[in-house]
């Protein structure tokens, strides 16, 4: 990649360009690549979190309601099922679930194979509100994806993502 401004440059080559200054010695590519990455998903969360908002969701709280979504019927998984899946503590998970019970779009009850477990089981209200709130948050998605790529170039980016993705994973 070239450290060279593009006469569309952004933000990230104006950083590339300030590294190349004091620092010649610098190989920029990474962060030119990185830079992006990471500002374009500051930029895609905020811009769904105002998806979320006027259903009175939060990104944190749309993720377990979509996990327990994408589970599939009965729509239920145990605590531990979704901390691991959404890479968070149990204390932070049982904030959320807590939270989400308290709004009707969840339940927990105990698990009917572990006497010792629970489960955690959308409601109709929160299949309805994740039905809703995926539907907004694709819509913001797909309108950012198509305004600047064709469906070709998307498809080249996602692959390089999920490469570099899986790469950085190991």
């Amino acid at each position: 990649m070239s450290s060279e401004p593009q006469a569309t440059g952004d933000a990230v080559d104006a950083i590339i360009e300030q590294w190349a200054a004091v620092r010649p010695d610098l190989d920029t590519a990474a962060m030119e690549v990185f830079g992006r990455v990471f500002r374009l998903a500051r930029a895609m969360g905020d811009r769904i979190e105002k998806a979320y908002a006027p259903l009175g969701l939060a990104r944190g709280e749309f993720d377990v309601l979509a996990t327990l979504r994408r589970s599939g019927e009965p729509y239920a998984l145990s605590p531990r099922e979704l901390s691991a899946t959404l890479m968070l503590t149990t204390g932070g998970m049982t904030g959320r679930l807590d939270k989400l019970e308290r709004a009707g779009l969840l339940s927990r009850s105990p698990d009917p194979h572990d006497r010792r477990g629970l489960r955690v089981t959308l409601t109709e209200r929160g299949l309805d509100l994740v039905e809703r709130a995926v539907g907004a948050g694709l819509a913001v998605q797909t309108e950012a994806l198509s305004s600047a790529l064709d469906a070709e170039q998307a498809g080249q980016l996602a692959d390089l993502l999920r490469e570099l993705l899986s790469a950085t994973e190991r």
